[in-house]
């Protein structure tokens, strides 16, 4: 299987599936002297994990990663200090299927001879045969966006580094949208929502919290740790804290389901998505991505533009498509509206504007990134629809008995906040080795 690879410098390569043993990224690129922990990247993980709330498929996988290569595995010299620091080469991450049973899987054998409408389960056939990964759709299932997940969480901590901020949120759901807010509003209200998952989040806190995992323990350690959790899954979620939607709310200053900066739009997203789902069908909505610190210059021509990179984003699933700045909307405007106006402030140039999201030509101009994903509605839904035996051609129906997310938009903000991150990370690498040769060159 080809097209499991993203990256010139900053390079992650993905692998596993929905009910296979698990999931893989393997990410090459990652300075050496940096400290990642399991709890860190667990932190990302558990935003767009399932069962975390009404609006995701209850699948209780808890997503929880194993730090396998890349790290020194003690000090190199005594009292060094630098045991499980990043060492420079390819930093794996390993993220275990422990939610897999066969009632499940059964549920998939049942259906698997019909394709899901909106799915790739069609096509995938198609391309690989009787041997398809089909129970749960394999690598096509958005169970693999973790491994996205967990490789962008590494790149967000180099680029904070250089003081440059990734951050997502809700943009639109169901048909309600959030209005228009500044960038430092949007990521504080992030960094509420994300403080109060954590905090509410039980695998976070009787996994790591009470280091009942830890990163001295070896991998093997590790995984029996993780065979006991196998089997007390349901225990560990009924020591979730309750708190009820108003004490989140005065607590945290956040919704408590939709990572929406404006709380009466979310709210009204919320209402909208449970209206939909409560007929059987599923809905969609918008994701909208930030990057703040940026510095102008950033990017290629031609092929490598910068924002021909951030379209890539068309890999993740579900997504049908990505616009930066205002995106389609130039459509309707004269070049006098679109054009970014600039002038200069104490030495600083400034935009009147921001209708090019922070990219011209491919090159970042300075400004804040803005991107914004187009997610289509769940494709597995609970209504008859038509399909066919993919084994015989005959015409037949289908309805969901499987697991399922009523929609997929509350769950696919941290995956391209974090693809974003991998994107930003691998341009800035070739942009700060082009700088450096430039500045040799003309000293």
């Amino acid at each position: 299987m080809f097209g499991c690879h993203i990256g010139r410098l900053f390079q992650v390569t993905v692998a596993g599936g929905s009910y296979q043993e698990g999931l893989t990224a393997v990410i090459q690129g990652v300075p050496p002297g940096m400290v990642f922990t399991e709890q860190e990247i667990y932190g990302d993980l558990l935003l767009r994990k399932p069962g975390a709330d009404e609006l995701s498929s209850p699948r209780k996988e808890p997503d929880l990663p194993i730090l396998y290569t890349g790290l020194n595995a003690a000090d190199t010299i005594e009292n060094a200090g630098n045991k499980n620091h990043t060492n420079g080469t390819p930093l794996t991450i390993l993220i275990p299927n422990l939610d897999r049973h066969f009632i499940h899987i059964k549920q998939y054998q049942d259906t698997n001879r019909t394709p899901r409408p909106g799915h790739a389960s069609y096509a995938s056939f198609i391309k690989y045969g009787p041997d398809d990964d089909a129970i749960g759709a394999g690598i096509f299932s958005g169970r693999y966006t973790s491994t996205i997940v967990a490789a962008g969480y590494v790149a967000k901590q180099v680029l904070k580094r250089f003081g440059i901020e990734v951050f997502s949120f809700i943009k639109e759901a169901a048909g309600i949208s959030c209005p228009e807010m500044d960038s430092k509003a949007v990521f504080e209200y992030t960094e509420r929502y994300k403080k109060m998952r954590h905090e509410l989040d039980p695998f976070y806190q009787e996994v790591y919290v009470k280091n009942r995992v830890t990163m001295d323990m070896r991998f093997l350690e590790k995984l029996r740790i993780f065979a006991e959790i196998e089997n007390e899954i349901d225990a560990i979620r009924s020591k979730a804290p309750r708190m009820t939607p108003q004490d989140i709310a005065k607590k945290y200053n956040v919704h408590p389901v939709m990572n929406c900066p404006d709380q009466a739009a979310a709210e009204a997203m919320l209402e909208a998505c449970n209206r939909i789902t409560q007929t059987g069908d599923s809905s969609g909505g918008l994701v909208e991505v930030r990057v703040t610190g940026v510095p102008a210059g950033l990017g290629e021509p031609v092929f490598c533009k910068l924002d021909a990179e951030l379209g890539r984003m068309l890999g993740i699933g579900a997504v049908k498509g990505v616009e930066v700045g205002a995106g389609f909307a130039v459509k309707d405007m004269t070049g006098y509206s679109d054009n970014d106006q600039m002038h200069s402030e104490n030495g600083n140039v400034v935009f009147d504007s921001n209708n090019a999201g922070g990219i011209t030509g491919g090159l970042s101009s300075g400004q804040d990134i803005l991107v914004r994903l187009a997610v289509k509605p769940t494709p597995t839904i609970d209504k008859q629809q038509h399909t066919i035996d993919k084994y015989t051609l005959e015409n037949t129906q289908l309805a969901a008995i499987t697991r399922r997310d009523p929609t997929i938009v509350g769950r696919l903000w941290p995956v391209a906040e974090n693809f974003t991150a991998l994107v930003i990370l691998d341009q800035l690498t070739a942009h700060l080795g082009y700088e450096q040769l430039k500045a040799r060159i003309q000293a």
